[in-house]
């Protein structure tokens, strides 16, 4: 190993550009540590990437088998238990072959960083002495929650009477448990594997890494360090240039499997007025019906207002027929897009969100209020906190058939555009973008527990 590395830490991801995202950028936050990371994920997924690593960002990227190195076929794509059971079964046996190897080429690994969705790479990492990190991709609040499941302190089925209270944690109705818990509740058993599963064995890794802020969530961080004194808030896990710019160049993430388009956005951008443009985006996984779509375009088109709107090529077929003609100079439609260029952009005065933690985070980062529009997973309690926790956003309330309707779409588009509640939460927004900046730059708390994992795991 060069001499200018303190450590060698291999990065495992699980296959997803949710969890990708947060990894990478906590790579290059260890590279300009002095550390050597390397990023690990499947063979399958990497076949799916359309941009990769610029050579300048000192991160290498190896790839290991999750049983499927020609590509995911059909009937796991469907069944995610099924690619699951295969992972598991071939993962650590080649993550294994590739510290091996690495360590036969004159890399030997000291650290094994994994997402808590692969928790059998503590075992990995354990066989082999290494110091074993999880990896904690969604908030503090969310882990806690799974904790508690995991326990049987949090009892399922949840009575949609229930007030639920976890230490540290707001107070939260059934609706504001993460989907899978209540509104989902038994629709994805398998789904337990990688939200509950982990907690078998998270209290034996040496450390427990968060991609939080810590001033975020302080209440609930501190319960978890005392229940777990490793655990750290590392995060926001963003390009650096739209936070501390102490690492240069780092303007992306630099790992897509879709292909934005920079300059059409910019460009569009580039000629609207200040907080003028509402931005939607509901992720890489989000499908809704075709009734969705449609109502939400026409509620996008009755605001009255610009929007830069991104439709994946996959639900193009549902937007209202002729849709592109309505639009006018209005709006534009795009299949992706630079969110975070877009965020920093200062015509964007909303976005529209599924709430996903990384898109949330990102929103938090740059300061732009939110309307929520929560479709799985931990979305629903990241919502629970942008409005009643950060106050910096809105509920787009669905109807009884699950339907964002038109008109909902324009009051939320008003009231945060227009309305004195949006001033409030543009201010919200403001001052929380100044704290979690501070947490990431020299000094600050995230900085500081990176050091403190740094400087542990040194040579």
């Amino acid at each position: 190993m060069a001499d200018q590395w303190k450590a060698h830490c291999l990065v495992v991801a699980y296959p997803g550009q949710g969890h990708i995202n947060p990894m990478l950028q906590f790579c290059k936050r260890l590279a300009y540590h002095k550390v050597k990371a390397t990023l690990v994920t499947t063979r399958s997924f990497w076949k799916t990437v359309t941009t990769e690593l610029t050579s300048d960002s000192n991160i290498s990227v190896e790839t290991i088998s999750d049983g499927y190195d020609d590509g995911v076929d059909e009937e796991a794509n469907k069944n995610l238990k099924i690619f699951v059971q295969r992972f598991w079964q071939v993962g650590p046996q080649s993550l294994s072959e590739l510290i091996e190897r690495l360590s036969g080429n004159g890399f030997p690994v000291d650290c094994i960083v994994y997402d808590s969705f692969v928790h059998w790479a503590l075992d990995v990492a354990k066989k082999f002495g290494l110091v074993g990190a999880a990896f904690l991709t969604q908030t503090c609040a969310v882990n806690s929650i799974y904790f508690h499941i995991h326990q049987g302190i949090l009892k399922l089925p949840i009575d949609k009477e229930t007030k639920i209270f976890l230490p540290g944690v707001t107070e939260l109705e059934p609706l504001d448990l993460p989907m899978f818990l209540y509104l989902q509740y038994g629709m994805y058993p398998h789904h337990w594997d990688l939200l509950v599963d982990p907690f078998d064995t998270i209290g034996k890794a040496d450390w427990m890494l968060s991609n939080s802020v810590y001033e975020l969530e302080p209440e609930v961080a501190d319960w978890m360090k005392k229940k777990w004194p490793m655990m750290r808030t590392i995060g926001p896990t963003v390009p650096s240039m739209f936070l501390d710019k102490r690492i240069p160049n780092d303007n992306d993430y630099g790992i897509s499997m879709f292909n934005p388009n920079d300059d059409l956005c910019m460009n569009w951008l580039n000629n609207k007025p200040k907080a003028s443009v509402v931005y939607v985006s509901f992720g890489s996984l989000a499908t809704y019906s075709e009734e969705h779509m449609q109502e939400l375009a026409w509620g996008l088109i009755d605001a009255d207002t610009f929007f830069l709107w991104v439709v994946r090529a996959s639900e193009e077929a549902k937007l209202p027929k002729n849709i592109i003609e309505t639009l006018s100079k209005k709006g534009l439609i795009v299949t992706w897009c630079p969110q975070l260029k877009v965020l920093a952009h200062e015509a964007v005065g909303c976005f529209i969100t599924h709430c996903g933690w990384n898109s949330t985070l990102e929103a938090l980062c740059l300061g732009v209020p939110m309307i929520g529009v929560p479709y799985w997973s931990d979305q629903t309690t990241n919502l629970k906190y942008i409005v009643d926790v950060w106050k910096v956003g809105l509920r787009a309330q669905m109807d009884e058939k699950g339907i964002l309707r038109r008109e909902t779409v324009k009051d939320c588009i008003k009231e945060i555009m227009e309305g004195e509640k949006g001033k409030e939460m543009k201010n919200n927004a403001i001052k929380w973008r100044n704290l979690i900046k501070n947490s990431i730059d020299d000094g600050g708390s995230s900085d500081q527990n990176i050091a403190e994992f740094v400087t542990a795991i040194s040579k």
